[in-house]
């Protein structure tokens, strides 16, 4: 069976495809010893891929479902030497990465895999899966306030999709409020920028669900592999979402 070069790329987990077609633009990847620039160029699996001078190997894709830590980065390696999500991940062989971000001081789920068109699936802009995060602040959130979050805010320049949320605890002595709130959008620090349009800080974040995946018994630091159905109802929940007009 043939597929496009960037596809098989990105299956392998070198790349999610739209970096693939990068790589393939810049003369990086060869197919039979051949330099290939053409994005619809198909190959089967007896094909021999390189990229940047290495064969592509096919390995097994993996999924994994994180309870991030706080103080971690969501990257492979760091230059400051800080403790990355991939510290948590000791006798797993395959290279992994992070699906999307989670801020150094948010903890919670984090998907990683080495499937890189899955991986650009669950990011793209228009995959509005559902994600909930506990969040603690320090300021007072007003039911109106909330009916404003609910209803979209606008956000540099950009109005936020609406959101669900639930105030589940609020202490005017205390300057302290803790919401449950859903978004369907991954824009950068969207949650703390929600909270920062109101003039209150977020001390606490977490994030406790994505899909349909929850925590369970998971600890901060513990993982565990995502089994194939839950990998084809994520991909299937993005594929029946739909942008809100």
């Amino acid at each position: 069976m043939e597929e496009r070069l960037q596809k098989a790329i990105a299956k392998a987990g070198i790349a999610s495809r739209r970096k693939a077609e990068e790589l393939i633009s810049s003369g990086r990847v060869k197919v039979n010893g051949k330099v290939i620039t053409e994005m619809g160029f198909k190959v089967s699996d007896s094909d021999e891929i390189m990229v940047n001078g290495k064969t592509l190997k096919k390995e097994n894709k993996v999924y994994y479902l994180l309870n991030k830590p706080r103080r971690t980065i969501c990257s492979v390696s760091d230059e400051k030497g800080r403790d990355t999500v991939l510290s948590c991940f000791e006798g797993v062989n395959e290279r992994i990465y992070p699906v999307g971000r989670l801020d150094y001081d948010t903890s919670g789920i984090l998907l990683l895999t080495n499937d890189g068109e899955f991986a650009n699936l669950m990011m793209h802009p228009r995959s509005h899966l559902p994600k909930t995060y506990h969040v603690t602040v320090s300021g007072v959130i007003t039911d109106d306030m909330a009916r404003l979050l609910s209803n979209g805010i606008v956000i540099e320049g950009k109005k936020t999709l609406p959101a669900d949320v639930i105030i589940l605890e609020r202490s005017v002595n205390r300057n302290r409020t803790v919401l449950e709130i859903t978004i369907y959008e991954g824009r950068n620090r969207e949650i703390r920028k929600m909270m920062e349009y109101f003039h209150t800080e977020v001390t606490r974040l977490e994030r406790i669900r994505y899909g349909f995946l929850d925590l369970g018994n998971l600890r901060q630091g513990e993982y565990r592999r995502l089994r194939m159905f839950e990998v084809r109802k994520l991909k299937e929940m993005v594929s029946q979402s739909r942008p809100s007009e």
